[in-house]
């Protein structure tokens, strides 16, 4: 006797919500239900899968193998039902799309209603989140799509390309380098250099393009580190230090309320490729290419 798609969706479950209630409510069955669900997972494997603690469940070590197959399993499943369900119509039905937030605000607004206008029958689900966190969840089956920035590990993935980004310093208007056409990188080493806050790949593509270091105080830490680039921009506005900035977001309007000068990076542009990506294998490499084509326009 084989293991039931219910059974690892069951084991799926209880993995995630750590308690057989939670399990059982996420289920909309009762929690008997549930437990014997597991229950005849456990003899058609003939080992348990989890330890039952006054503080919740802990997978065991069978438990947690049967776990990552199960993860698999159910993704090709879905992936299957999508398929058949989307075959000769792309970009219909449910689509859960990620986006890194340094993209999300910038290119949404003008993306969405053209996605809408183009592909009526499309339902689409965002996700706005750090890069590693979006990457994890397309691995795990829990997002379909997601618009990421490189360079990145992508192991595991594919991905077409949307558009190249340029990075461009940012500084007080009245900065001294605000009178040049271009920010030099030895100089921008020499200033206060504030950042986003570690997680954002942004954070990486610019110091890797300007082959700079994070910037420490004497005792290690960072002076500042912002969670938003509208939090980067009023800093940079009050003259706290310079920044990098990508041109998406100044081309829709960032910096326009505040007193920042932009400048490229000299001697090169310095950018980042926008990507679309999706698991390798899956069936949504032909709705992958058709979204990163929406997107370019």
């Amino acid at each position: 006797m084989l293991p039931t798609l219910r059974q690892l969706h069951y084991l799926k479950l209880l993995a995630e919500q750590g308690s057989f209630g939670r399990a059982a409510e996420a289920a909309h069955i009762t929690q008997p239900t549930l437990s014997s669900g597991i229950q005849e997972l456990e003899r058609t494997l003939g080992s348990p899968v989890v330890d039952r603690a006054r503080s919740g469940v802990i997978l065991t070590a069978v438990g947690e193998e049967a776990l990552r197959r199960a993860i698999v399993i159910l993704n090709e499943v879905e992936d299957l039902v999508e398929a058949a369900k989307n075959a000769s119509q792309p970009l219909t039905g449910r689509f859960r799309l990620g986006v890194i937030p340094t993209v999300a605000p910038f290119l949404l607004p003008r993306a969405v209603p053209m996605l809408r206008e183009r592909f009526p029958k499309l339902r689409l689900y965002l996700r706005e989140d750090l890069t590693q966190r979006l990457i994890a969840s397309l691995k795990a089956g829990q997002l379909d799509a997601a618009v990421v920035a490189l360079p990145f590990d992508m192991h595991g993935l594919n991905w077409a390309h949307v558009s190249h980004d340029e990075l461009l310093a940012a500084m007080p208007a009245a900065h001294p380098m605000a009178r040049l056409k271009h920010a030099d990188p030895q100089a921008l080493e020499q200033e206060d250099i504030i950042l986003l806050e570690d997680g954002h790949c942004l954070r990486d593509h610019a110091m890797a393009a300007c082959g700079l270091k994070p910037p420490k105080t004497a005792s290690g830490e960072e002076s500042f580190a912002a969670t938003s680039l509208p939090t980067l921009v009023q800093m940079v506005s009050s003259g706290l230090g310079v920044t990098f900035l990508p041109a998406m977001a100044i081309n829709a309007g960032l910096t326009d309320p505040a007193s920042v000068a932009v400048r490229p990076i000299a001697p090169g542009h310095a950018s980042r490729e926008i990507v679309v990506a999706w698991r390798a294998g899956s069936n949504r490499a032909t709705e992958g290419h058709l979204l990163a084509a929406v997107l370019r326009d």
